[in-house]
């Protein structure tokens, strides 16, 4: 069971665990020894996210989410594999977090009166600059 927050914990029944040898260097124990945790968590089908948490989750996951719904967490970065298992765990709790706030909604905002007036004189100052280049006719 990973706890999220006080609210959220997210059971073991929804998380899926499977260890793959790592790549990368790393001698002969990278060769025997599956290292490498892939943490899969059944996001769409979990009761403890409400809805517009899942999507913001699908969202901050990107190419880590599924088709069918689930959040894949890779982590190969120790040579340890109860370590790369608690790193994923972190991870997957760290991106529910995010998940949980809800981005703030945009205020517009308008271009104030001055600001137009003054790009205005800019233009016809400019436009008269440009009009005294032509030729001069005596």
């Amino acid at each position: 069971m990973i706890r999220v927050n006080d609210q959220i914990t997210i059971q073991d029944w929804e998380l899926t665990e499977s260890f793959v040898r790592a790549s990368g260097p790393g001698g002969q124990n990278v060769n025997k020894v599956s290292t490498a945790v892939e943490l899969r968590f059944e996001a769409e089908r979990s009761p403890h996210l409400p809805d517009p948490v899942k999507r913001r989750l699908k969202r901050l996951a990107g190419r880590r989410w599924t088709t069918d719904g689930a959040l894949i967490v890779f982590v190969q970065d120790t040579r340890s594999q109860a370590r790369n298992r608690e790193l994923a765990e972190e991870r997957l709790a760290d991106l529910v977090r995010k998940a949980l706030v809800a981005p703030k909604a945009r205020v517009p905002t308008k271009v104030s009166a001055n600001q137009k007036r003054k790009r205005v004189d800019a233009k016809k100052k400019r436009g008269e600059v440009k009009a005294l280049r032509g030729k001069v006719e005596e």
